[in-house]
């Protein structure tokens, strides 16, 4: 989907919804995210907290991994939707922004909001100019 008020108008209830299933005991963040794939399916997912930070799961991965277990073909998803509390506008980190280049659609649009009119959006391709990939 590549028209972004129409992607947040479709996925942000479902974003925002996903958010409050967070674990999220030291950030106090709680996030929320969704995948829409090209038959129009969506998959969500939320963050999860450890008390070992690096343990802790993002709820881009969490609902790109949810996808993938469904069924969903890497490459077939075009639109990624992250809400977030605690911040405006939650960019996603650098470990989300490699999961995303090889599952999503090389075109696939990535939206981050705060709310259905504070939101930022950036092509795959910008967020992750040279993603690492094997040959």
């Amino acid at each position: 989907m590549r028209d972004t008020k129409a992607a947040i108008e479709k996925l942000y209830a479902q974003a925002k919804s996903a958010s409050e299933n967070a674990y999220s005991p030291y950030s106090g963040a709680r996030v929320g995210a969704v995948v829409l794939d090209q038959d129009g399916v969506i998959y969500s997912g939320c963050n999860v907290e450890n008390a070992s930070y690096g343990l802790t799961q993002c709820a881009e991965r969490n609902a790109l991994a949810a996808a993938v277990s469904a069924g969903m073909k890497p490459g077939t998803a075009d639109t990624l939707l992250i809400y977030a509390t605690g911040f405006e506008v939650l960019a996603p980190c650098g470990a989300c922004r490699q999961v995303m280049s090889e599952l999503l659609a090389d075109n696939a649009l990535i939206i981050s909001c705060h709310s259905e009119t504070d939101f930022d959006s950036w092509p795959i391709g910008e967020l992750l100019p040279h993603s690492f990939v094997l040959s």
